[in-house]
């Protein structure tokens, strides 16, 4: 008898961590451990706990009932998606982690990728679509294969792209190895150039796209910067960028965040402190967590000087701010897939300067992010005492953001003063940075004093933008690392 409950105890042992056991008795019932950390980390961190009944407090307190309750989910994103919060203003940004180690990486601009970003555009009414680049990353696949932005891409994989096909089709964009059909439009007509072939590879990003200055609109110098990314490790460069910006003494500052679906909270007040003359004083933003955190809201007040971190997000040194004294307001292009920090930078700044915003609609993101790990001794933001028997963690909501005079009203996007629609204009997609690519001629021409003219560049009558592509699972994110907590 004793060598059976041996037999039993050991059994149960050996399922710990993957799945449930009765005992002898019928009562006890062990729970997965990575279930356990999930609901533990939600319960403690997650922004709507209150709201969700499976994650009230109560939940765990009869300790069987509750590992019944977890060992129903056959993962731990099965669970993890279960406790997302589904009324009012539902939660889309909430996810859980396979491989945090990977994660990471990509929030310091390094993923494997084929360096491209799309438009997806219905160009007639029966039904044909298109893919136009909206921009492909230097050193990628993309660029090797000498794709430019504007190109048009009428195929994956040889099939054509329709409305009836589409959401099937747009899935090879995700495979390891595609093909891409690139066409030219002549007359309303597509007609085929040439396949490209491209293997996804490891990419390091910059997200300091392009600085520019403009010389002589209208009597003034124009600084223009295309950024595409809050990525902590890019701190320096979009610092330098700032440097050119200063010496060439600016009148006016034209950030292009159209393609900026956020990033690191941190490097947002950077570029804050950067823009704004009067930086050096004042709060640029407030972080408010739930109720069982709330000694944790905190600000971000702009700032001095920046920290500067490597691709390990380890800080290796700090560098005084470029900041720019001569803007008494900010022109922001914009789209889409502005979201979480760039739409910060824009409720942040308006508070204190004019914002002018020309492009369409931002995505409307006013929360944000925490990693959390199996860590459960330090309330799961450890990642150095994570449970070293898997990869897995948690993207969850955990704060929302608002600006100095408390406002945070933007969950449906900021509307454009200006609206100018690229996608309408998907047969002329003109370089970063070229004077008469539509949506920044419309703010070089707000600079000059003239109503914008696109008569230059026609638009293509009927055009209808499709869902965006989303290709990183971080590209409308907003978060900060366990240093917000240390300095608060």
């Amino acid at each position: 008898m004793k060598n059976l409950k041996a037999l039993i105890v050991l059994i149960a042992i050996s399922f710990l961590t993957t799945g449930c056991f009765k005992d002898s008795d019928d009562n006890l019932v062990s729970a997965n451990e990575i279930n356990d950390f999930v609901w533990k980390g939600m319960n403690s961190w997650y922004n709507w706990q209150t709201q969700v009944q499976n994650l009230s407090d109560t939940k765990d307190d009869d300790s069987n009932a509750y590992n019944i309750y977890l060992n129903q989910y056959s993962s731990p994103q099965d669970l993890f998606n279960s406790l997302i919060y589904q009324e009012g203003v539902v939660d889309r940004f909430s996810w859980f982690i396979e491989d945090y180690i990977q994660q990471e990486q990509e929030f310091q601009g390094i993923s494997k990728t084929f360096g491209m970003r799309y438009q997806a555009v219905q160009i007639n009414n029966t039904g044909d679509v298109i893919l136009y680049v909206r921009y492909v990353s230097d050193n990628s696949p993309a660029s090797d294969a000498n794709i430019k932005r504007g190109d048009i891409i009428s195929a994956l994989d040889g099939t054509s792209l329709n409305t009836s096909n589409f959401d099937q089709v747009i899935g090879n964009l995700y495979n390891d190895t595609t093909t891409f059909s690139f066409s030219q439009e002549s007359g309303g007509s597509l007609t085929f150039v040439e396949d490209k072939t491209l293997t996804s590879s490891v990419v390091y990003e910059n997200p300091v796209y392009l600085a520019k200055v403009f010389p002589d609109i209208n009597g003034k110098k124009v600084g223009y910067l295309v950024y595409n990314g809050f990525v902590s490790s890019y701190n320096d460069e979009l610092n330098t960028a700032f440097a050119t910006f200063k010496s060439e003494n600016i009148d006016e500052l034209i950030l292009d965040l159209r393609l900026n679906g956020g990033g690191s909270v941190e490097t947002s007040s950077y570029l804050a402190s950067m823009i704004y003359a009067d930086a050096a004083q004042g709060k640029f933003a407030d972080l408010k967590f739930n109720s069982k955190h709330s000694n944790e809201n905190g600000s971000y007040n702009f700032s001095n000087t920046l920290n500067v971190y490597n691709t390990d997000n380890l800080k290796t040194g700090e560098e005084t701010i470029n900041r720019l004294t001569s803007l008494s307001k900010l022109y922001v292009l914009t789209s889409g897939s502005t979201a979480s920090a760039s739409e910060m930078i824009i409720n942040g700044l308006k508070a204190y300067i004019p914002v002018k915003l020309i492009g369409t609609t931002t995505y409307g993101k006013n929360v944000g992010s925490i990693t959390l790990y199996d860590s459960p001794s330090t309330d799961f933001t450890d990642r150095a005492s994570a449970n070293p028997s898997h990869t897995n963690a948690m993207q969850p909501i955990v704060f929302q953001i608002f600006n100095k005079n408390g406002e945070s009203d933007y969950t449906q996007g900021f509307a454009p003063d200006t609206e100018i629609k690229e996608y309408e204009y998907w047969n002329n997609i003109l370089p970063f940075g070229d004077e008469n690519e539509v949506v920044l001629k419309a703010a070089l021409d707000d600079i000059r004093g003239i109503t914008s003219k696109t008569a230059s560049i026609k638009k293509v009558a009927g055009s209808k933008s499709l869902k965006p592509i989303v290709t990183k699972k971080f590209e409308q994110e907003m978060y900060i690392d366990k240093r917000f907590f240390n300095k608060n």
